[in-house]
């Protein structure tokens, strides 16, 4: 299985070196805190990106043990993806966030689009269960539960 951008309760939130969305909640989170006017993300907004939660590969996975015998790899993803900007800004939705989104252009996008082909696992029957918003919401409660120790 090959697993498009992942997130979940457990991941790296670390403010130097985490992924896009871990970053952003922790970013949003503490901005909400500061009572901040303003976020600063880097980049335009515009490029897509692909999420999957954690819970849904695991699923992916004993899905394949049990229904995949072949070997060339199976993309494993949701099939959607979005712009960073509408991420963002449902990361300001789940946080409470009520300031501004500030993107600086003059830093780097990145790929203008990363999603991967998943209807090999599709026609084998497989689809995700988590919808981003309802798995954002569920990380936003985990890591606040965690206090300074999720990073």
């Amino acid at each position: 299985a090959m697993p498009t951008n992942l997130y979940g309760i457990n991941d790296n939130f670390h403010p130097e070196n985490s992924h896009v969305l871990p970053a952003l909640i922790r970013r949003f989170h503490e901005a909400k805190l500061a009572d901040a006017e303003s976020i600063s993300i880097w980049g335009t907004g515009n490029p897509r990106r692909e999420f999957l939660h954690s819970d849904d590969l695991a699923d992916a996975v004993l899905f394949l043990m049990e229904n995949y015998n072949d070997s060339e790899i199976v993309n494993v993803g949701c099939g959607e993806d979005q712009t960073i900007r509408v991420l963002a800004e449902t990361i300001s939705e789940v946080v409470g966030y009520s300031g501004s989104l500030a993107f600086d252009s003059s830093r780097p996008d990145g790929t203008p689009q990363k999603i991967l082909d998943i209807s090999k696992i599709r026609v084998l029957g497989w689809t995700p269960e988590i919808p981003l918003k309802k798995g954002l919401e569920q990380v936003y409660k985990w890591y606040t539960e965690q206090g300074s120790s999720a990073t």
